[in-house]
C-alpha cells in the first residue's frame, strides 16, 4: 500500500480542518442533543447517535493530519465516508422519516454541503499528492 505525505501539506490541512469541524459538530450534537432537537425538529436519539459517531472519526482525522505519511487507501476510505455522510444526510430529508423545522433543514443541508466540500478537497489533495515525485 502506498503512503502519501500528510503533515504540513494541503492534505494535512484539509484533514485537520475536517477533523476539527467534525469534532466540534459531533460534540455539539452529542452533548446538546436535547436543545438542538427542539430547535431543529430532529429526534434526540438521531442527534446523539450521529454526534457520537463523529467523535472517533474526528480524532482519526486530526491524528492523520499530523502524521508524516498516511496510507492512500485510508484517504480513499475517508473520502468514501464523507460521500456516504452527504448522501445519507440528503436522503434523510427526502425520506420523510423526520420532519425538521426550517432550522433543521438548513442544518442538515449546510453540514451535508460542508462534508461534500471536504470530500472534494480531499480528492484534490490525493490527486495532487499523486503528481508529487516520491
Amino acid at each position: 500500500m502506498s503512503a502519501i505525505p500528510a503533515s504540513r501539506t494541503f492534505l494535512g490541512h484539509i484533514l485537520l480542518a475536517d477533523g476539527l469541524i467534525s469534532g466540534a459538530t459531533g460534540a455539539l450534537m452529542f452533548f446538546a442533543a436535547q436543545p438542538l432537537s427542539e430547535l431543529l425538529g430532529l429526534p434526540v436519539t438521531l442527534l446523539r447517535s450521529a454526534g457520537f459517531s463523529l467523535l472517533p472519526f474526528a480524532a482519526l482525522l486530526v491524528f492523520l493530519a499530523n502524521r508524516p505519511l498516511v496510507p492512500r487507501g485510508l484517504i480513499w476510505a475517508i473520502i468514501g465516508a464523507n460521500v456516504l455522510w452527504t448522501v445519507d444526510s440528503l436522503g434523510l430529508l427526502a425520506s420523510g422519516w423526520v420532519q425538521p423545522t426550517v432550522w433543521g433543514v438548513a442544518f442538515i443541508v449546510v453540514q451535508a454541503v460542508a462534508v461534500a466540500v471536504f470530500s472534494c478537497l480531499q480528492l484534490m489533495a490525493l490527486k495532487q499528492a499523486r503528481m508529487v515525485p516520491a
